[in-house]
């Protein structure tokens, strides 16, 4: 029995991590912010409720249910972690083309405020 109070903490630090990870939609009967209170508050009690009613459907941060995953909406979207996709070489490029752009503009009217002063 030494060891209870041990294993009731790693089991908290799991359901604590899943809870943080767990997609926002997929997770059932209470918001995500309940669950991490419960788990936080009533370790016990809150990791097991997790574990057997709130976690999502083959979610959570230990894989799916194999079940394809279906395609965001938004082609700039990782369907697979809702993340933005990393930006490709031109509209990197074209950012810090409008960036250099701006940064003369601002430095132009500076000039002018400076003379005209």
């Amino acid at each position: 029995m030494p060891y209870l109070g041990l294993l009731i903490m790693l089991l908290s630090i799991f359901c604590l991590i899943d809870v943080i990870t767990a997609d926002d939609s997929g997770i059932r009967h209470l918001p995500k912010m309940v669950w991490l209170l419960l788990v936080i508050v009533v370790p016990l009690a809150g990791s097991i409720a997790w574990l057997v009613v709130g976690r999502p459907e083959g979610g959570g941060i230990w894989g799916g249910s194999g079940a394809p995953r279906t395609a965001s909406a938004d082609p700039r979207r990782d369907a697979d972690r809702g993340r933005p996709l990393p930006p490709t070489q031109e509209t990197a490029e074209e950012y810090l083309r409008r960036c250099r752009e701006r940064a003369e503009e601002q430095r132009r009217i500076a000039r002018e405020q400076r003379s005209s002063e």
